[in-house]
């Protein structure tokens, strides 16, 4: 054998080389974690698009219509639709704070006004909180409103976690007709995180989609002085009447669930799911130009 052929190398040194040529040094590696942490980090401190934001507005609407059909046709929550919903409806729900003071003890709800009192109480909080912490982030930026419509998903997963596992009672059947003092724990909670989609509606410059709110929405429509104008040329009017008609299809399904299944978390589970997806939507959602 020559001298070349034993200092030639063989098979297994050709592949230790290559091995150890792939594998990249550790400041390679964090290096490219600070460059995805710098990355994301510019992504979400940018500000969305409202372009067809309006999409994720009406899906909210549907969540409303939902949830409130749902803790009123089970009457979990001791929640009554007049005029507006209840659970969002502020006007409604001082009525009957009101229509509490003026019964007395032997009244057939003695203490129905008090959720009433929670669920104004907690908009109110949520109104107070949400609309501070936007404006502290920047209310278009992503991260703003990622987070406030990820609280708001936690919030509504909560819920139907709490009434899944029998911490409160939903139950259609067994619900009592005056209230259980537990149930105000879900009615604060989702009176709550509702502010915070109004607040989300105020953040992308789309007020004619409340989210939360009936009368003023009919009224804005019924109102508008370009009601008959064509589709094309009205875009406000189209998205009132989609705001209306997300509600109305989630009342309706809200109702129907809760009737086949005689529980109340079956649709809260539809409702927290939904708003995950909005959730979502929003960290991939384009950002605006300009």
């Amino acid at each position: 054998m020559s001298d070349v052929e034993a200092q030639s190398p063989g098979p297994l040194d050709t592949t230790s080389k290559e091995e150890t040529h792939d594998v990249k040094p550790p400041q390679q590696s964090q290096s490219s974690l600070r460059l995805v942490a710098s990355r994301l980090s510019v992504h979400f401190a940018t500000d969305v698009s409202t372009n067809h934001a309006d999409v994720l507005l009406l899906s909210c609407c549907f969540i409303s219509g939902l949830v409130d059909s749902t803790v009123y046709d089970g009457n979990a929550l001791g929640l009554v639709i007049v005029v507006d919903l209840r659970l969002t409806n502020r006007p409604g729900n001082t009525i009957f704070v009101g229509l509490g003071g003026s019964q007395g003890a032997d009244a057939s709800k003695p203490y129905g006004w008090a959720k009433s009192l929670t669920s104004i109480f907690f908009f109110f909080l949520g109104c107070f909180l949400w609309s501070r912490f936007s404006r502290l982030l920047g209310p278009q930026q992503r991260r703003t409103l990622v987070w406030s419509f990820f609280l708001q998903t936690l919030a509504t997963f909560l819920v139907a976690g709490l009434v899944a596992g029998g911490a409160i009672n939903g139950a259609r059947s067994t619900i009592p007709n005056d209230i259980d003092w537990l149930q105000e724990i879900p009615v604060a909670i989702l009176s709550f995180q509702a502010a915070g989609q109004l607040a989300g509606s105020r953040a992308l410059n789309l007020s004619e989609i409340p989210t939360v709110v009936v009368t003023s929405l009919i009224y804005d429509f019924g109102s508008d002085p370009g009601l008959g104008k064509p589709l094309t040329q009205n875009v406000k009017r189209n998205r009132r009447g989609l705001a209306f008609l997300g509600i109305l299809v989630g009342a309706i399904v809200g109702g129907w669930v809760s009737r086949e299944t005689d529980r109340m978390e079956s649709a809260l589970w539809i409702a927290a799911a939904v708003k995950m997806l909005v959730t979502v939507s929003l960290v991939v959602w384009p950002e605006r130009s300009g």
